[in-house]
């Protein structure tokens, strides 16, 4: 059996990185989603760039752009999402549930 595709959501947040690196490193082809408003945020912009050196793929993806989640999710096997709801829970919280209507209209979630 073939390695898993991976799309990791929230890919620069503190547990992210770690899961981005470690799909890699484990042979993993691994899709990381790209904000487009990430704008001049230099040290995310960095980070993206160094796990494309290591092989990830950036994929452009919003969460305020449904169908772009949508086509992202189309991309892979596995999605991983290991956004912390610290800051705002409410706001993370609504996040996730658009990221599963995402996967259920992408086809991968099957009742």
């Amino acid at each position: 059996m073939g390695k898993s595709k991976v799309l990791v959501v929230g890919g620069t947040g503190y547990v992210g990185r770690r899961i981005v690196r470690a799909s890699l490193a484990q042979g993993h082809p691994t899709d990381v989603l790209q904000r487009p408003e990430i704008g001049l945020d230099v040290d995310k912009l960095e980070m993206l760039l160094g796990f494309k050196k290591q092989g990830a793929y950036l994929v452009e993806g919003s969460f305020s752009d449904f169908q772009s989640l949508v086509d992202a999710v189309k991309l892979v096997d596995v999605v991983v999402c290991p956004m912390s709801g610290a800051r705002n829970r409410s706001h993370n919280i609504l996040m996730r549930l658009k990221l599963v209507q995402a996967i259920k209209e992408a086809g991968m979630l099957r009742y």
